[in-house]
């Protein structure tokens, strides 16, 4: 299998994740839905760490939602128990209510899985997509600049992926 240098940008949000024994199948990998937990979970510490969000806080006091709207993932290099990998977490593109991202998992600077997920904000209460609130966009704006190479500065797109494809339906009921 050809293998995909990464390093990641600098001031990107990166976690080391141990991969423990209930990550991983009786061959001793990680069984692929146990991947998306940890990117749950890499979302939630970006919200809170990266920009300064209570992640729990929006959700049970904001009356907010953050559902995936469109996933896809492209696993590469399998990742065994005792191991530690990195996730790192990029931009790819921000709508009115929704937010591609994509994780990137890597060990020694190579890459072994690329996901891409487009979530929507949404209010629970209605069950509606509903627009980022401003404060929010901005931080993520900036957390997308400071991310970003010079040179793909003036596309506003990351250097690592191309812009995701799918986006949240306008007002979409969910």
């Amino acid at each position: 299998m050809l293998e995909v240098r990464f390093v990641p940008p600098r001031h990107a949000f990166t976690r080391s994740v141990p991969i423990r024994f209930s990550h991983c199948d009786p061959a001793g990998i990680v069984y692929f839905p146990h991947y998306f937990d940890m990117f749950n979970g890499l979302i939630e510490d970006w919200y809170g760490q990266e920009l300064g969000y209570d992640y729990a806080e929006l959700i049970t006091g904001g009356r907010y939602g953050f559902p995936f709207v469109h996933i896809e993932c492209d696993f590469k290099i399998p990742s065994r128990i005792g191991e530690v990998i990195d996730l790192t977490l990029l931009i790819e593109d921000i709508g009115r209510s929704s937010l591609a991202i994509a994780i990137v998992c890597h060990r020694d600077n190579i890459e072994r899985l690329r996901a891409r997920m487009v979530t929507a904000m949404m209010s629970l209460e209605t069950k509606k997509a509903v627009p980022m609130p401003q404060s929010l966009r901005e931080v993520i704006e900036a957390y997308r600049r400071r991310t970003m190479s010079p040179t793909n500065a003036l596309s506003g797109r990351t250097q690592f992926t191309p812009p995701c494809r799918h986006a949240a339906r306008k007002n979409a009921t969910l």
